[in-house]
């Protein structure tokens, strides 16, 4: 018997796709079961299913319709209804008044099986959400299935706010989902066709995603990979797995390792040699595929008709938008023809007919190029394992960036070797991860930063640093949020470093007049952003003429005149003696302005502390 799956993947922002269920959706559908990916407003999936189920029964045009459809049942306006085509004796339309009602009863379409999946566990709110609402596309709690991150961290938590316990740690064991199976879920190579699902697009969409190695050995007490994959692999095969990707899915641009610690591994150099079979060896390139022959095999294939009868709409649409005026207007009218103006209006046997239209159309109008592809080991690599032998040999791949971390000042030494390593080696484009709001301090975040502006220009290389605030993410007191402060820091260090890496787009590349710009020249200058007040860190060169006279009109009666505010806030600030900075700093660092905190008897602290009170407005 065929059963109804549903992936699910809470509908926060990521970069990379839920690996797991893409594992997961190759598994169910090797069993040829019926397997559907959503990720998005689970209320709007209730309305989709709801309509797809109503248009099941009914004349195929009327999909023109689902979305006055989905409106009608969504809010229950007769102004809807009146625009949907009803049958002579009306039941058509009687027939979506129950389904309205069935959406605000919560009574939608049912799976046989649900399977979520969990990320960062300060995602917890929208996790857990989707937990429970999903239990109204099932008909029993037990057929739901909770794995991931957040699921292997607070197994117990999740249970408590759910009544659901999830699956903790890897899908390595044969049997987990039926008993009778051999098949070990976590080796199954990914189902990418289930990324065609939905409307989300990942920023990185065109890549393979894969490890070749599992687990790390070492156990920093930051990081939690030694819970989540207790067991060092030091080598997965990838071939196989790419290859049957190329052959399903077409290939992809990049490839993408989510490796912790492949300089551990005593099959690095295999590790090495296999992706350059792959087709990523140095200065690698690529044609891209034929989205639309790739979408065509597999309809024809009967393989996730769902995820490919949308692609092809989307590919008509995109022909469309390349086509002049009049040619327009005559492939509308054919598509109208065809039934092929909608997804819920599509099917199978009218897009394979309408090929000998739209092909021609696809293949004059994209033309074939082509693009350099790189390896991305995505979670870095480790500086102290790294020799100049294996640096050569990683050099062989065509590698940008090489990310390499940059945790604590104290390894600097390590870190330094490890670039100069890749430099020697040609690998000139390089990424790093500084851990920070853990034990460190905020100087040392900022040396660290400085050090790498530095390295670039000596070494003429390109460094992106991405600053990663340290959370303690199976604490129960901040799983559930981002508030917590490591012991060096305060609420407002913390947020002034966000603040500046906002501007930044979150990473600070070469240049240093850049980097002094945004942080400081020095160490003082540094000391003066983290203390300055957030409006002025954001908009440091913002505060023109007009702008600071509305300012000074609206802030007449706190003695704001119409010069330099950050400098005068700056004046006023060192100013304070001894006692008023003691008050004015325990404020500052608890990030919070209200009326109570700011009224003070002191005159000249009231002063400073009404600086912090400007708005970005």
């Amino acid at each position: 018997m065929t059963r109804k799956i549903l992936l699910l993947e809470p509908n926060y922002r990521n970069k990379y796709p839920p690996m797991g269920l893409m594992k997961l959706a190759t598994y169910y559908r090797n069993k040829g079961d019926d397997v559907r990916f959503f990720k998005g407003n689970l209320k709007e999936f209730a309305l989709t299913l709801l309509c797809e189920e109503y248009l099941a029964d009914q004349d195929i045009e009327l999909g023109k319709y689902s979305s006055k459809i989905i409106e009608y049942i969504k809010t229950g306006r007769l102004a809807f209804l009146e625009v949907i085509p009803d049958s002579e004796d009306g039941e058509a339309h009687f027939s979506l008044k129950q389904y309205r009602n069935r959406y605000r009863n919560e009574d939608f379409p049912k799976f046989d099986t649900i399977c979520i999946t969990t990320l960062f566990t300060f995602y917890w709110k929208e996790t857990i959400h989707t937990i429970n609402y999903a239990k109204h596309f099932c008909n029993t709690a037990d057929d739901i299935i909770v794995g991931g991150i957040a699921a292997t961290l607070l197994p117990e938590y999740i249970f408590q706010e759910t009544g659901i316990y999830p699956h903790e740690g890897l899908l390595d064991e044969p049997g987990f989902l039926d008993a009778d199976s051999t098949e070990i879920i976590d080796t199954l190579p990914l189902d990418y066709s289930i990324l065609e699902e939905i409307d989300y697009t990942y920023p990185a969409n065109d890549a393979y995603f894969a490890y070749m190695t599992r687990g790390c050995p070492r156990k920093c007490t930051f990081c939690a990979v030694s819970r989540l994959e207790p067991q060092y692999k030091d080598y997965v095969s990838l071939k196989e797995q790419l290859m049957q990707a190329d052959r399903q899915f077409g290939r992809r641009k990049d490839l993408l390792l989510m490796d912790n610690n492949v300089f551990a591994s005593d099959c690095f150099e295999k590790i090495i040699d296999e992706i350059k079979e792959c087709g990523f060896g140095k200065k690698a390139t690529y044609e891209p595929p034929d989205e639309y022959d790739i979408a065509i095999e597999n309809l024809k294939r009967n393989f996730n008709q769902r995820a490919y009868v949308k692609k092809v709409i989307a590919l008509y649409n995109a022909i469309s938008e390349k086509l002049s005026e009049s040619e327009q207007a005559d492939f509308y009218q054919k598509r109208e023809d065809a039934n092929l103006l909608y997804v819920a209006t599509a099917r199978k046997e009218a897009i394979l007919k309408f090929d000998s239209v739209a092909k021609p159309l696809y293949e004059g109008l994209f033309k074939k190029y082509t693009r350099s592809r790189y390896v991305d080991f995505n979670q870095g690599v480790d500086a102290r394992l790294i020799t100049d032998t294996k640096m050569q040999k990683l050099a062989e791949i065509n590698i940008r960036p090489l990310r390499i971390a940059f945790d604590h000042l104290i390894m600097q030494e390590t870190y330094e070797n490890a670039v100069r390593l890749a430099v020697k080696n040609g690998i000139r484009n390089l990424s790093n991860y500084l851990l920070y709001n853990f034990q460190d301090k905020p100087e040392d975040l900022y040396l660290r930063m400085k050090f790498n502006v530095e390295l670039c220009d000596e070494l003429d290389v390109t460094i992106y640093s991405f600053p990663m605030k340290y959370h303690p993410i199976d604490d129960p007191d901040y799983f559930s949020n981002r508030d917590y402060v490591g012991e060096h820091w305060n609420r407002k260090f913390v947020r002034a470093v966000q603040a500046v890496l906002n501007a930044t787009k979150g990473k600070i590349g070469r240049g240093r007049s850049f980097f002094e710009e945004a942080f400081g020249q020095d160490l003082v200058e540094f000391q003066r952003i983290l203390w300055m007040p957030e409006t002025f860190i954001i908009h440091r060169r913002k505060y023109d003429a007009e702008l600071r006279k509305r300012l000074a009109d609206k802030y007449t009666d706190q003695c704001i005149d119409a010069s330099n505010l950050a400098n005068e806030w700056w004046e006023k600030f060192t100013a304070l003696d001894e006692e008023q900075l003691v008050i004015v700093k325990d404020i500052v660092a608890k990030n919070c302005f209200s009326d109570d905190e700011c009224s003070l008897d002191d005159a000249r602290v009231c002063d400073v502390l009404r600086y912090y009170r400007i708005t970005r407005g």
